[in-house]
């Protein structure tokens, strides 16, 4: 295959097609008509010796060809509108930029207020737009749509640049009525009814499995370390709503501290360590290749780890 007959526009259309797997959403994205997008099919074909999209009764299905491209594609790409991106200034007391942030309510809370100070001291023209974990996935952040992400990662791909914005230990939050406060130990602890709490990456939630343990994560890791197990009423993907069946429904809230010292100066609150090891657990932030030199994202990200060190 000589490579200098190759029409990148191609590569382009091969990258988002097995992306969509769907020839009308794929041209949607890349603005151009159905048509136009068919014929790029067939000529990849063409070009490859290869079907490329097969259609099943699952839609279409990417072939191994395809499946195996699919990575080398994706970064080539990448490489190429990185190194294509100018230089520039950013002006931030002029700048009216939008980013666009993916966090947790826990990274919300507990760094976003810190960060809005800074942010409407220094660039009072700027707008935030914050996004929950399920409004994102990993390639809307790939492309640079999403100028950040912050939260708790399992996994994450090579491609992505990342930042620890800080380390937090475990803090159990109970309402101060609860009986156990005066009596806080493993025993009482695990005698109680308990409200699980945990939102890490991106997506949709999935239903829990109590018996799961593997995917309950720390707390539950934690315990099973010790052969032991906590009665869990509720599950949720908010912090907030966590801190809250603590003090009205009498359960036990263990979550990352600086989540917990929310409620620091609320008497309704009481604050406990956990009567067990709990490993820490690393908030971090991750971006684009694609932005990773942008003027304007690199000031940004420097703005996000000075909030962060306020916010200790």
């Amino acid at each position: 295959m000589n490579i200098s007959k190759i029409d990148l526009n191609l590569l382009i259309y091969l990258d988002v097609l097995l992306r969509e797997k769907n020839v009308t959403r794929a041209a949607s994205r890349l603005n151009i008509t159905q048509p136009a997008m068919s014929n790029g099919l067939k000529r990849l074909r063409t070009l490859f010796g290869d079907p490329i999209l097969v259609r099943t009764s699952d839609g279409m299905v990417p072939t191994e060809r395809a499946r195996a491209l699919a990575p080398v594609i994706r970064k080539i790409l990448l490489e190429l509108e990185e190194a294509l991106q100018g230089e520039e200034e950013f002006n931030e007391k002029n700048s009216q930029r939008v980013f666009r942030i993916m966090a947790s309510d826990y990274a919300a809370s507990t760094l976003f207020p810190s960060l809005l100070r800074k942010i409407n001291q220094l660039a009072p023209n700027i707008t935030i737009d914050f996004m929950t974990p399920s409004d994102v996935t990993f390639h809307d952040v790939e492309a640079g749509k999403i100028d950040m992400a912050i939260n708790r990662f399992d996994e994450l791909p090579q491609s992505f640049h990342q930042k620890t914005i800080w380390r937090d230990t475990f803090s159990c939050l109970l309402s101060t009525e609860n009986d156990i406060v005066s009596d806080f130990n493993l025993t009482s602890y695990l005698a109680s009814k308990h409200v699980w709490v945990s939102k890490t990456g991106f997506g949709v939630g999935v239903g829990m499995d109590p018996k799961d343990v593997q995917k309950l994560g720390w707390v539950d890791e934690a315990l099973a370390r010790i052969g032991k197990k906590r009665d869990i009423k509720v599950f949720t993907r908010n912090y907030h709503v966590a801190m809250q069946l603590a003090y009205e429904d009498a359960l036990i809230a263990t979550l990352p501290t600086k989540a917990a010292l929310l409620h620091k100066n609320d008497a309704n609150y009481t604050i406990l360590k956990p009567p067990f090891e709990i490993p820490d657990i690393e908030l971090k932030m991750i971006w684009s290749p694609l932005l990773h030199h942008d003027a304007s994202h690199i000031w940004f990200r420097q703005l996000v780890i000075e909030a962060a060190k306020e916010s200790q």
